[in-house]
């Protein structure tokens, strides 16, 4: 299931482009994506970061298959006198939330598109957070109430 996309995208060029740790240049997919790459390029305590470089394998409750996901990035902060590493994912927040369906004006394919991607998410989210346990990171989900 798709929906289509009417978000600002593009490729963005790192000023201190010795943090950004991948080949070639991160590609922004939405404004709120663009806003956090902007944060980590400038912010002092941001040691490196990437963007889509973590690819974790995820079942699909729907056809039962293998999956890729690309986290949206990683990032090593430095937190006091420590060093933190991060996988973030950027969504907006009603994603991060059960669709409500009860007494709903919407459509019915929007209703089923929102319950995907719900489950979707959360299967990508539950591998990402397994990922981390085993690789010592930490899972963040930001929304535009942490980006903005």
């Amino acid at each position: 299931m798709r929906k289509r996309k009417g978000f600002r995208q593009g490729v963005y060029t790192p000023i201190n482009g010795h943090k950004y740790r991948a080949l070639g240049k991160p590609h922004y997919r939405s404004s709120w994506e663009l806003k956090f790459f902007e944060w980590c390029d400038n912010n002092d305590n941001v040691l490196e970061w990437t963007s889509e470089s973590v690819i974790i394998p995820y079942i699909s409750p729907f056809d039962n298959k293998a999956h890729r996901y690309y986290v949206d990035n990683k990032v090593v902060i430095k937190e006091g006198d420590k060093i933190v590493r991060y996988l973030i994912e950027i969504k907006p927040d009603k994603q991060t939330k059960k669709p409500v369906t009860k007494r709903s004006t919407k459509k019915k394919s929007t209703i089923m598109y929102e319950n995907y991607t719900y489950v979707i998410n959360q299967c990508k989210w539950e591998a990402a957070r397994k990922w981390c346990d085993k690789h010592g990171y930490k899972f963040l989900i930001l929304t535009e109430k942490e980006l903005f």
